[in-house]
């Protein structure tokens, strides 16, 4: 079991809606919000590191999403040994460029 915890980051004016695409995820429990800034503190629990990522960028894309980002990260039990990153997200950081929102094109 892999925890993360992450700080989600989201207009103001939309961190309500936000809150509650986060508690509608699996293993995902929202521990802190602050409304006037539209940080939002989760964490995130996890089988492995794969679904721990796949995870993390599943809330990156939810609507009004500005930013989310690991900020912890702890292993319980994982019986894989990990000498670095596993080639198969190694690849898939790199592959796949950073994208930002459409609405802070403005």
């Amino acid at each position: 079991m892999n925890l993360s915890g992450i700080l989600v980051s989201a207009k103001p004016e939309h961190v309500m809606s936000v809150v509650e695409s986060l508690h509608a995820l699996e293993g995902v429990e929202v521990h802190q919000v602050e409304e006037s800034t539209g940080r939002v503190i989760v964490v995130q629990e996890a089988e492995d590191i794969r679904a721990e990522m796949a995870g993390l960028r599943h809330i990156k894309t939810l609507p009004n999403v500005m930013m989310a980002e690991m900020v912890y990260h702890y292993i319980a039990d994982d019986n894989d040994v990990y000498e670095g990153i596993p080639p198969e997200l190694a690849e898939e950081e790199q592959s796949e460029p950073c994208a930002v929102p459409a609405y802070l094109h403005d």
